[in-house]
């Protein structure tokens, strides 16, 4: 149970006296209408009242003496008295201060009881306005024909929890005659016409109502066929329009969801677009404060329902009424992806950079090994051979046959055998480098030393081909890496420019260079020729991605404007990608006007459609006919082409141009060094080169 709490406004000027209305002087006088009050009250369920807030003023503050309070001891109040001259279209701060302390605290019964219904219809005006007053609430208040003028029917479209108290005076010449009341209501949802004639809930009458009626019923359980207005915008996966020649069909997830809604609670929908949709799209404030396109019709409240994949934020929370978020939607950018070709890099890309420096350095240290230990071979073959030389050279002197013993002698001074492999270093590097690619040598090397290498480096070069080949054989076999932008920091470093619809949708990291667009097929051209990235949610972005690979007409808003989409020719224009990280997971939401009274049990209905999985269904129905368009580039990635072995060309062509550079050089060598040496005769070049050796 609640506790007492009382907090109490007096401005000042507000005069003390007791003077009441004429119009109620007897009802003040025999305190009537405080019995009325109290038994409205007792009529509610207590647990369904949060706080009660009362507005009063002077007139009528006797209505709300101790006595109305020691009967109403478990629910907390809070009553601002005003003053009988404060206009409150503009109230002071004290007053504003208070009525925003009743919507923080969450008071759900609202008793306004003033003299003056000019000042209750501009206080209602004023909360409804700038949201002070909780319109969801129950109301309390004197009935007064000026309440019921037609500049203020709009507000009995979103206040109809309401009960007017009309005084009426007893019957003249019988004395037993008591003043009874009327207790009457807005007649929701009838539509209000040209004149509101309030509808009776009840009589109260000797103490107590006559029928016992309930006076506060949901008026939106049951609309009896009421016809609301629902704008819509076509932007998948919400709103889905299908045309068919002349006609149209409207689906999508918010078009489901609204036609349950409507089963649910009983009324007709009249489903239509804005004007000028392909042109205004959402809407954006106009130079007169007015609104277009879609948030237009919000606002100046022709509809009473948006459907159009609108978010939950402030900027339309303003405007009208969100239900709860049925969904919660990825925001990301369509992006061009790179046209940079890397298959002329196919030999370099199955190790990384720090792979090829470790083979480029094993390469250069082995060769120099190779050629260390054949150097220290070579040298120890050529000491032994000067020691056994001598006692061959002292018998040659003696011997008969010299020729013969100099022919010994001669193969005596031949290399070991293998040695001559690794005996200079351009042949060691050489060599090894062929071993590193499987190319065996032309002899085994002498030494064991030079052996055991050599066995030990054929393992590694197995184990190094092998891991190349393999991913090699990746490489070739996949499609070719492409080059995406996958993160809000890689789109800010691209500098190409960005953009979406509307202005509230600019990210910090892009804004200064985030321009609006109206057309999304333009935009999609723009991303394919890679000068631009395109915002807004990942299946919309999805299903532009998709229409315009697949060459199909995307159709447009508006039925007066087709934007028919080529195929983009793969060596103009750029494959578009949408980024893997979202920006930003908005929730979306269905719209309801301003102060509607149909969201709370929209929401109840909302959150049930949710939790049984129909959101997630029709979301996935209206995304297969995109899915079944998307062209999968992967389903041939094991085909070779051409455009793959690019980098065996390359590797020629270099092979090429290095063995072109050798020739020429060799061949300036040859006319400028050799020919022009003195000791040069070209009838005699064996003898030139012999001489040249000897040096």
């Amino acid at each position: 149970m609640f506790g007492l709490c009382l907090c109490a406004v007096l401005l000042v000027g507000v005069p003390s006296s007791e003077a009441t209305s004429p119009i109620l002087r007897g009802v003040a006088h025999n305190k009537e209408l405080r019995w009325v009050l109290i038994d409205i009250l007792h009529s509610l369920r207590p647990r369904d009242i949060t706080c009660i807030a009362v507005i009063s003023d002077s007139v009528y503050l006797n209505v709300f003496d101790g006595e109305l309070f020691r009967i109403i001891t478990n629910v907390p109040f809070v009553m601002i008295i005003v003053a009988e001259e404060e206009d409150l279209l503009s109230p002071n701060y004290i007053t504003l201060k208070s009525l925003r302390q009743t919507k923080t605290d969450g008071c759900n019964v609202y008793i306004i009881f003033l003299a003056s219904g000019l000042q209750v219809a501009r206080l209602l005006k004023f909360g409804d306005r700038h949201r002070i007053l909780d319109t969801h609430a129950k109301y309390i208040m004197l009935h007064d024909i000026r309440l019921y003028h037609k500049d203020l029917h709009y507000l009995w479209k979103r206040i109809v929890n309401v009960v007017f108290i009309k005084y009426h005076r007893k019957i003249i010449g019988n004395a037993k005659s008591r003043p009874w009341f009327d207790l009457l209501t807005v007649p929701f949802p009838n539509p209000i016409k040209s004149v509101l004639v309030p509808r009776r809930v009840d009589i109260w009458r000797n103490d107590k109502f006559h029928y016992n009626r309930s006076l506060f019923v949901d008026k939106t359980y049951n609309l009896y066929g009421q016809q609301l207005n629902a704008v819509y915008l076509d932007h998948v996966p919400s709103v889905v329009v299908t045309r068919d020649n002349e006609t149209s069909k409207i689906g999508g997830v918010e078009v489901e969801i609204f036609k349950t809604l409507s089963e649910l609670m009983h009324f007709e929908v009249n489903m239509y677009q804005p004007a000028h949709a392909e042109l205004n799209k959402w809407g954006q404030k106009q130079a007169n404060g007015s609104f277009s396109g879609l948030l237009g019709e919000m606002a100046s409240g022709r509809a009473d329902a948006a459907l159009g994949n609108l978010q939950y934020t402030p900027y339309h929370l303003e405007l009208m009424d969100l239900s709860i978020p049925y969904t919660t939607q990825c925001w990301t950018f369509l992006t061009p992806e790179a046209l940079t070709d890397n298959s002329w890099k196919t030999l370099i890309l199955p190790f990384k950079l720090n792979m090829w420096i470790a083979v480029l350095l094993v390469l250069l240290i082995t060769g120099t090994i190779f050629y260390a230990m054949a150097r220290y071979y070579m040298n120890l073959q050529d000491y032994r051979h000067d020691h056994d030389k001598r006692p061959f050279a002292n018998a040659l002197n003696q011997h008969p046959y010299r020729t013969e013993c100099r022919l010994h002698i001669y193969f005596a001074d031949a290399k070991p055998v293998g040695l001559y492999v690794f005996g200079e270093i351009i042949n060691s590097i050489l060599y090894t480098y062929g071993m590193l690619l499987v190319v065996s040598l032309p002899r085994l090397p002498t030494g064991w030393s030079i052996r055991l290498l050599t066995g030990w480096y054929w393992l590694y070069c197995i184990l190094l081909v092998v891991s190349y080949r393999a991913s090699m054989t990746a490489i070739l076999a996949n499609p070719a890496p492409r080059v995406t932008i996958d993160t809000l920091q890689e789109l800010a470093d691209s500098k190409v420019t960005c953009g979406g619809w509307g202005i509230e949708t600019k990210k910090p990291e892009i804004s200064d260079r985030f321009e609006t667009i109206n057309d999304p097929n333009d935009a999609a051209n723009r991303v394919a020729q890679g000068v631009y990235a395109y915002y807004d949610n990942s299946n919309f972005l999805k299903y532009i991605s998709v229409k315009r690979k697949s060459g199909l007409t995307m159709e447009s808003d508006n039925a007066t404007t087709n934007g028919s989409l080529v195929p983009p020719k793969p060596h103009e224009e750029r494959d578009l990608h949408i980024m893997s990280d979202c920006v930003v997971n908005i929730p979306i939401s269905i719209g309801f006007h301003k102060n509607s009274p149909f969201k709370p049990l929209a929401d109840i209905y909302i959150r049930r459609i949710v939790e049984v999985g129909l959101v997630e269904k029709w979301l996935n129905d209206a995304m297969e006919p995109i899915r079944a368009l998307e062209v999968n580039d992967e389903e041939i990635k094991a085909l070779m082409n051409l455009k793959k072995l690019y980098g065996a060309f390359v590797a020629l062509a270099i092979g090429y141009f290095l063995s072109g550079i050798c020739f020429l050089l060799e061949i300036i060598h040859w006319n400028c060094m050799v020919k022009k040496d003195p000791m040069f005769d070209k009838y005699a070049i064996d003898v030139y080169y012999r001489n040249k050796n000897k040096k």
